[in-house]
């Protein structure tokens, strides 16, 4: 790390954090804010092989190179920040690292690779207690343990494996006929375990629950004959027994004699003592068990009671929970039954919005019809895309072999009339020529007219190069019916079915037909 310190250009040499990685680990790492005593007292940050002065602060190892590499009996900081005029032997600086030991705040990494940083004074506990390359595993239930644990650690395979190996090597050196077979010394008061003595011993050490059961039961009926309980083979009492192994520890504890009362105590005397020489073998390790086995029950029972709490209290949470979804659930059909008025209301607005179309467009054709409409007898009819029309009337597959102008009056008030044009010719003109019609319509003022309908009328095919116009005319024949007042909204046409030749609309003198479209003039002359 010395290595990497180079004087700045200026000749003072720059701090360690500004041409190398700082010297301290970053308070980052920290899950909490450090305290103050894990902070370098040059670059604030947690301690990297940390070193402390003699007057009691601490550096990181490349912070006190750096200031003494670069600084003349330099006085600690802190020293200086608390004491300005303080230059004592012990505030001074010096690269003699007698003066500056290993400090037992410093984080290390732990020496067997699990890669935690640990305080050097923490670094025995983290290996005994948490370091996971540390532990092993039980020979007997596999379980992984530290080593503190381990010294802790006893279950029932690890001891029926001791069992079983003491058992293997007695029998190995066993003379025949030795295997006696031996009784349990509780048998007095109803045990009825037998076996060879280190399973006896076994037996001893781990029933104590089941033997105290006897005694009790042999206390309280004053009589050692009665037979023994199904649990006396059991290690530990069932969930039944525990009040009365309460019961029986409480006794123990309150009366001097191994919790026998007075009354106890003199039955037994009556009979002789027989239950004396099981009482003796109640020993003080035996005791420290019912201790430990009455701390479990107290345990276990304080673990009920926060079970029980956190029962109640997710009770309530979940009336709670289902409170609101009830609410939830009304304000759920609520809205359902809004979007449902709601589609409804749309479902009208829509069928409104189609009449409302159908009226509009009809305005507009009316409208349409009102601004194209002629009130002086003269309209002039622009039929344009004449080529596709020409073929829909020669092949008949069109919707109208024939076409209406719009209407158009011979006066404000005067006569209702239109054209009708056929382009393949009708009657005496059919496929050869363009016949042309007039039409008297219904209109608003016919009961104020004279009838029948009497004025000349003068058609035009007109040269769009204003040279030669095409000209037809003819006057009414009162007698027809054609001029007769309408009945319904139109009378028969009448009018000139040899009007035009068709081999001459694209003629290349004239310009009857020009960019698709042609000029289709009409004159009323009511003058006549």
């Amino acid at each position: 790390m010395e290595s990497c310190l180079k004087p700045a250009d200026h000749g003072d040499s720059s701090a360690p954090g500004e041409n190398e990685y700082p010297s301290g680990f970053p308070q980052s790492i920290c899950d909490d804010v450090p305290q103050q005593k894990y902070l370098c007292s040059n670059c604030n940050n947690v301690l990297n092989e940390a070193r402390q002065t003699l007057c009691g602060h601490r550096y990181c190892l490349a912070c006190v190179n750096w200031l003494v590499r670069n600084n003349n009996k330099l006085v600690c900081k802190k020293c200086k920040e608390e004491d300005p005029s303080s230059e004592s032997e012990t505030s001074i600086l010096t690269s003699d690292n007698e003066h500056q030991g290993q400090c037992e705040y410093a984080l290390i990494p732990c020496n067997i690779g699990c890669g935690q940083m640990v305080l050097r004074k923490a670094l025995a506990c983290h290996l005994e207690n948490a370091c996971p390359n540390n532990m092993s595993a039980c020979p007997a239930c596999s379980r992984l343990m530290s080593l503190s644990e381990q010294q802790k650690h006893s279950c029932q395979s690890l001891q029926e494996k001791k069992v079983t190996k003491s058992d293997k090597k007695q029998k190995k050196y066993q003379l025949p006929g030795s295997k006696r077979k031996e009784s349990c010394v509780f048998s007095e008061v109803g045990c009825t375990f037998k076996g060879i003595m280190e399973k006896v011993r076994v037996h001893e050490n781990s029933s104590h629950v089941s033997h105290l059961q006897l005694l009790l039961q042999a206390a309280r009926t004053g009589s050692s004959d009665l037979p023994a309980p199904a649990s006396c083979k059991e290690n530990m009492a069932t969930d039944e027994q525990l009040p009365q192994v309460r019961e029986t520890l409480s006794g123990l504890r309150l009366h001097g004699d191994m919790g026998l009362s007075e009354g106890e105590r003199g039955l037994l005397e009556t009979d002789g003592g027989e239950c004396s020489a099981a009482h003796s073998l109640l020993c003080e390790d035996q005791q420290t068990i019912l201790l430990d086995l009455e701390r479990q029950i107290d345990t276990l029972q304080q673990r009920v009671q926060i079970s029980e709490n956190i029962i109640s209290v997710l009770n309530r949470e979940v009336e709670k929970t289902q409170l609101g979804v009830e609410a939830l659930e009304r304000e759920n059909q609520s809205s359902q039954y809004l979007i449902h008025h709601l589609e409804i209301k749309v479902a009208e607005q829509e069928e409104r919005l189609t009449r409302k179309d159908t009226v509009i467009n009809s305005l507009k054709q009316s409208l349409t019809a009102h601004l194209e409409v002629s009130y002086d007898g003269t309209f002039i009819w622009r039929l344009s895309d004449l080529n596709s029309k020409m073929k829909e009337a020669i092949s008949g597959h069109g919707n109208r072999p024939n076409l209406y102008s719009p209407a158009f009056y011979t006066s404000r008030y005067g006569f209702k009339v239109c054209m009708r044009l056929y382009l393949n010719g009708d009657g005496l003109g059919k496929g050869t020529h363009i016949s042309l019609f007039f039409v008297i319509m219904k209109g608003e003022y016919d009961s104020l007219l004279s009838w029948p309908f009497k004025h000349k009328v003068t058609f035009f095919l007109l040269d769009q190069n204003h040279r030669e116009h095409v000209i037809d005319a003819f006057r009414p024949d009162l007698t027809s019916s054609s001029f007769q007042r309408p009945v319904s909204d139109m009378n028969v046409a009448s009018g000139c079915p040899l009007f035009f030749p068709l081999s001459k609309l694209n003629s290349p003198k004239h310009a009857y037909c020009k960019d698709n479209t042609i000029f289709i003039k009409c004159v009323v002359d009511t003058s006549s």
